[in-house]
């Protein structure tokens, strides 16, 4: 347990709380062919994605809020995670760009993880989010599910995790995560969020 008070980190460790939220419902959600239409945004499945093309999705994603784990695995093991028929990858498209990805992993029935949602930088702060997620919620409580979950922290965007508490999320549980900054790993570069500096 860790002790109320400040504690030290070594150098070179980067640090993060976490908030892990949950739904043990399905929400309401609107019609999904109606908010397409209406907004433009549309999930579309991936299958069996290649590599390269994945990592430079998720590094567009979530590079810049310290996004790094499957970064770090390496070819044979990112295979298999994404291959996974428990596993499901979404792309967010408008208008025919592409605006967003998320994953959702059923390896845990009768929970489903979003174990990643986010929209590209240049996507961010036109409304465009709520529509994906609602697109999103819709896969995800499909079948005999009766628990969605996820998790963000406070290295991830400032608006993450009021979005989802507005859509429907509630908090249940907080966590200290302490990890080598992958910055000095080589996994993202050097330049990548200034805002949390560098300690060696």
């Amino acid at each position: 347990m860790i002790p109320d008070g400040y504690t030290d980190l070594a150098s070179g460790k980067i640090a993060s709380v976490v908030t892990y939220l949950e739904m043990v419902e399905r929400p309401p959600l609107a019609d999904i062919s109606s908010i397409a239409i209406r907004t433009g945004v549309q999930l579309r499945p991936v299958q069996n994605p290649g590599l390269d093309w994945y990592r430079a999705r998720y590094r567009q994603a979530g590079a810049q809020w310290f996004w790094f784990s499957r970064l770090e695995m390496t070819d044979e093991q990112l295979a298999t995670v994404l291959h996974l028929p428990t596993n499901e990858l979404y792309l967010a498209e408008r208008e025919g760009s592409e605006i967003g990805i998320a994953e959702l992993d059923r390896s845990e029935p009768p929970n489903v993880e979003i174990t990643s949602f986010a929209l590209f930088s240049e996507s961010i702060g036109k409304g465009l989010g709520r529509p994906f997620m609602t697109q999103l919620l819709d896969r995800a409580w499909d079948g005999s599910t009766a628990r969605v979950w996820l998790h963000t922290c406070n290295l991830d965007g400032p608006a993450a995790l009021t979005f989802y508490m507005k859509c429907g999320f509630r908090p249940y549980k907080r966590a200290i995560e302490v990890a080598d900054d992958p910055r000095i790993r080589g996994i993202l570069p050097e330049d990548t969020a200034p805002h949390v500096p560098i300690i060696r």
